[in-house]
């Protein structure tokens, strides 16, 4: 049996994906309208307040084309406070007219592929780790989500592989990703026994084609070309504070 690679933990993650039914939020009356936004704009004051505290962080994007109209992403230290969240959102006012599409349970993760030697308590300690574990997210214009798989085909099985020739691989990959530092914040989160797919893929970036770049020049790195399998792409656009009321209006 190839050995497995090990991997230490930071935030618990959440992304969760809605339609708006739009037929049903216009017809009411702009004093409703008014409460509804006031109550979700309570909502993500809430979760500001995570993030200036470093307990966690959120995200709130409007995504483009047919698959999705928002996001919500969540990072908290237990999934307990993960469940809270998605029940809050369903027990808000507007949550009456958002029609959940997709969801996505995942923890933000590091692999030990590229930390040497190094035990997980060494790399804990290692300021860029916890950075990477444990993210206070930009406000970046724009995101993009995927989860993904590494294929277990017979000619193609990544869990086969000798641990050398993964480690290679994935430092190869690797050096692709720092060749978009300071474009681009990538966030790795693992999802097996916890979602579809077996692990989550967030980038954030203040431009757009960043995205297509990155992910196009991967796909001739072999460990994407020869062993990935990626599900859909959600892109959407950041919803700051003060646009929310002319997103909905």
């Amino acid at each position: 049996m190839s050995e497995a690679v090990s991997t230490i933990e930071g935030y618990y993650s959440l992304h969760l994906l809605y339609s708006v039914d739009w037929s049903a939020f216009k017809v009411l009356d702009e004093g409703e309208k008014d409460a509804l936004l006031e109550e979700l704009q309570t909502f993500l004051k809430e979760q500001e307040e995570v993030h200036l505290n470093k307990e966690g962080d959120y995200a709130f994007y409007n995504i483009m084309g047919h698959k999705a109209d928002l996001l919500f992403w969540f990072l908290r230290n237990t999934p307990e406070e993960l469940i809270n969240l998605e029940l809050a959102i369903s027990k808000l006012g507007i949550g009456d007219f958002l029609i959940p599409t997709y969801s996505y349970v995942s923890i933000i993760e590091m692999s030990s592929y590229l930390g040497g030697n190094k035990t997980a308590e060494e790399m804990l300690k290692i300021p860029h780790v916890q950075s990477r574990l444990f993210p206070t997210l930009e406000k970046s214009k724009y995101i993009c989500f995927y989860p993904m798989d590494k294929k277990r085909d017979l000619d193609d099985n990544w869990y086969m592989l000798p641990m050398d020739e993964r480690k290679k691989l994935m430092r190869d990959h690797g050096m692709i990703g720092r060749q978009y530092a300071g474009k681009i914040k990538q966030f790795i989160s693992g999802s097996q026994g916890l979602d579809k797919y077996e692990w989550g893929v967030t980038l954030l970036s203040d431009d757009m084609l960043e995205f297509k770049k990155i992910i196009y020049e991967m796909r001739f790195d072999e460990a994407s070309a020869r062993y990935g399998v990626f599900g859909d792409f959600y892109v959407g656009g950041l919803i700051s504070a003060d646009g929310l009321a002319d997103y909905f209006k």
